[in-house]
């Protein structure tokens, strides 16, 4: 068997860069929200429909990317993901040419095909470069990376985005209307030029990125996945996870605008939730550390049955106290899905690229979750009671983490790869 620690320093470290880019790119959504609402006119589920369109992609693009992957191989996956994602990006001053917000939520399924393709090719990368009893802690700390990305975007995005044009106050306008828009366009030519550099970086390093990849499962069928009770266990939790995560920092803008939390403005209201992120990433730096120490299932199950608390909370108190709860959900979210996936690939019977296929699949939550959150919140008249939504799924992800812990990890090197 090929030895996938020569030369894996460097090459985990270009893996680590497309952790922060493509939680970057991810976290601008979540400003983009409140920007498209204004600028289009549209209400709250309208609005909510850019999550649903860029994580829908999950769902539809995660199996054939597994397969495209098992014929790419790891590093022309990667440089294929990153112009994918360009041409996503390319996409927009389109739709802000034309004023139309369909082709807005086309670009963002491109841009979301593109991150799909890449989150399949490098998680089992993350984690296989290097020992295999230190993979849960390489994994978490290349989340954390992406929890960096998730820092910076909001604040960068909201002073872009939800600021000048129509969030100046006073009437609407055809030059506000323009401005807006032209802000749009700003953000993701940028996101664009930084996507293009990196891929030639990578292009130029693609040899390495193979020297180290662990050699692909010849003849794994991605569907193989379903039959792994472990894996479906695994996409289950990662489904509602990513949902919780996306509703709370898709809500975050809003919510901490009423006046009975913050009463903050739109721009102010977006920076803040780069502190809902920040609490990510300060959590998977200090998740990596812990995981040297303690067990992954248990240390699963209390993180997310911590935020399931929070959750409850928030449902039943208002003010600054809701609001900081809120926020700081997110350091409770830090290392969920990194060591979901870890343990689920440990324990899956399903090829790890199959097994890895299914698990982005499952990202799909952040579509579908949010837009019962939105229901909920429609129905009762408060996002309050609408934290409930989030809370059954800590819940569930909680159990998850118990489960997992006592059950056997699987060699995967003796692991049959299914005929099915």
């Amino acid at each position: 068997m090929k030895d996938n620690r020569a030369g894996s320093g460097w090459t985990f470290a270009y893996i680590t860069m497309l952790f922060f880019i493509w939680g970057a790119v991810t976290a601008v959504n979540d400003i983009l929200i409140p920007a498209v609402k204004e600028i289009f006119s549209l209400t709250d589920t309208e609005s909510f429909l850019t999550q649903f369109a860029f994580f829908m992609a999950y769902g539809v693009v995660s199996l054939p990317a597994a397969a495209l992957m098992g014929r790419l191989g790891a590093a022309n996956s990667l440089i294929v993901a990153l112009a994918t994602m360009i041409v996503g990006c390319l996409v927009m001053p389109l739709a802000t040419f034309v004023q139309a917000y369909p082709i807005v939520l086309a670009g963002l399924f491109i841009i979301a095909s593109g991150i799909t393709l890449l989150q399949v090719a490098a998680n089992p990368l993350s984690a296989a470069l290097g020992s295999p009893e230190k993979s849960h802690f390489r994994l978490v700390l290349s989340q954390a990376f992406n929890s960096l990305g998730t820092v910076v975007a909001p604040y960068l995005a909201a002073r872009t985005l939800l600021q000048g044009g129509l969030f100046d106050g006073g009437p609407v306008t055809e030059a506000k209307i323009a401005y807006s828009l032209g802000r749009i366009d700003v953000a993701y030519i940028f996101i664009a030029v930084v996507i293009g550099v990196l891929a030639l970086f990578l292009y130029r390093v693609r040899g390495r990125i193979t020297a180290a990849a662990p050699p692909p499962e010849v003849g794994t069928k991605v569907s193989s996945a379903f039959s792994s009770p472990w894996a479906l266990a695994g996409a289950l939790s990662i489904f509602l996870y990513v949902g919780a995560e996306v509703t709370i920092g898709s809500t975050m803008v809003n919510f901490l605008e009423q006046p009975d939390v913050l009463a903050v403005t739109a721009v102010r209201a977006g920076s803040l939730v780069s502190l809902y992120w920040l609490g990510a990433m300060v959590g998977r730096f200090i998740g990596s550390g812990l995981l040297y120490k303690l067990p992954a299932g248990p240390l699963l199950s209390a993180a997310a049955g911590l935020a399931a608390l929070m959750c409850l909370t928030v449902s039943q108190v208002t003010g600054p106290v809701a609001g900081v709860l809120a926020i700081s959900i997110g350091l409770f979210n830090s290392i969920m899905f990194p060591v979901i996936f870890s343990l689920t690939i440990e324990r899956s019977t399903a090829p790890s690229s199959a097994t890895s296929g299914l698990l982005c699949m499952a990202i799909v939550g952040g579509a579908l979750v949010p837009l019962v959150f939105a229901q909920v919140a429609d129905a009762s008249g408060s996002r309050f009671i609408a934290f409930l939504v989030p809370m059954v799924c800590y819940i569930v992800i909680a159990t998850f983490g118990l489960r997992a812990a006592r059950a056997p990890v699987r060699d995967v090197d003796k692991r049959e790869v299914s005929p099915h």
